[in-house]
């Protein structure tokens, strides 16, 4: 019973230190992402400018930030969870979700002001959003992606001798 008890603290604890990353990250993607111009009309927000590019830059600074995150955090879990790497992989896995998750709600909540009012209707800086959600697997993937392919090259070695 202890063994199992001492299992799931491993996992826990890793989706915690994990998941909580995920706020650093989302104030850095709020600081490096641009955020989309609308002006709001009686039909609802529409784009200031339909031509913008804003909108996928946020996505591709998104998946820059969290990639590099998740890069981090699987090398960071292999080295320091040699003796569980079950466990930790697990919690690794659910703690990067967990991240790209948190990351995603403080980026979008760190920006959105009203910058100028006009005739025309009221212009303001919407808050950030990812518009391609395939992103938001970025952390998850490349953390457990490395974690896999650092373990496979030491067991290969290992063997090889």
């Amino acid at each position: 019973m202890r063994h199992l008890r001492v299992n799931w603290a491993t996992i826990a604890l890793t989706m915690l230190v994990v998941g909580l990353l995920g706020v650093a990250a989302g104030f850095v993607w709020s600081a490096l992402a641009p955020a989309s111009r609308y002006v709001l009309t009686d039909t609802g927000p529409q784009l200031a400018d339909l031509e913008t590019q804003s909108l996928i830059e946020a996505d591709g600074w998104f998946a820059v930030v969290t990639g590099a995150c998740g890069l981090l955090c699987g090398a960071a879990a292999y080295v320091l969870g040699r003796r569980r790497p079950v466990e930790v992989l697990v919690g690794l896995t659910g703690g990067s979700l967990l991240a790209a998750y948190v990351a995603l709600l403080v980026g979008r909540s760190a920006k959105g002001t009203v910058q100028a009012s006009a005739a025309g209707g009221l212009t303001t800086t919407t808050s950030l959003n990812v518009t391609a959600h395939g992103v938001l697997f970025a952390w998850p993937l490349l953390a457990t992606a490395l974690f896999w392919a650092v373990e496979f090259v030491i067991t290969y070695r290992e063997r090889g001798r």
